[in-house]
């Protein structure tokens, strides 16, 4: 037999009817939310399991990682770190701890930004060089193109029309905002 019911998770549902439980009365709540009444004071009066234990434990000591690192190190250097002072842990646990924990890195890798997006109702611009990007004369062939540069207080625009024979630029535009 298959269940067709959403499962929810019982833990944070019945963290939930805990924070609440001094407005609105246990059994409605557990009733709305699908619960048991009994299961939730199970839930309630059971202490923290040693994973549990050892993982406030852990947590303490990646946040003390992180914080050292000026909260730059990610899980593979939080780890490395750990060993050093002799605390081993599997990098699956160290990333579940940090990811409950939200707990991040930082990445040098930039994140990819789509400036432009084409009307798929249009027909795409024709091809009038036809991928042949070889000039025999001035004038004879000018290309553009439009970049992004990221700053810290933005992006920065960049467009540019060249002539492909001389190499020299015919056009150069900076400014701040997209607009399309």
């Amino acid at each position: 037999m298959v269940c067709r019911k959403k499962r929810t998770d019982a833990h944070s549902v019945y963290t939930l009817i805990a924070a609440n439980q001094a407005e609105l009365p246990v059994h409605a709540m557990c009733k709305h939310l699908k619960v048991s009444a009994s299961g939730f004071y199970d839930w309630y009066g059971r202490v923290p399991s040693k994973r549990a234990a050892a993982n406030v434990t852990l947590l303490a000591q990646i946040e003390a990682a992180h914080v050292k690192s000026d909260a730059t190190y990610g899980m593979p250097r939080i780890r490395a770190e750990l060993a050093d002072q002799g605390i081993v842990a599997s990098r699956k646990r160290i990333a579940s701890v940090m990811r409950l924990a939200s707990i991040r890195g930082v990445s040098r890798r930039r994140g990819y930004v789509v400036t432009t997006t084409r009307d798929k109702r249009q027909r795409p611009a024709p091809d009038l060089v036809k991928r042949q990007f070889v000039a025999t004369d001035v004038n004879q062939l000018w290309v553009a193109d439009m970049t992004y540069v990221p700053t810290w207080a933005g992006f920065l625009y960049l467009a540019v029309v060249a002539d492909l024979y001389s190499r020299l630029f015919g056009g150069l535009g900076v400014w701040c905002e997209h607009d399309g």
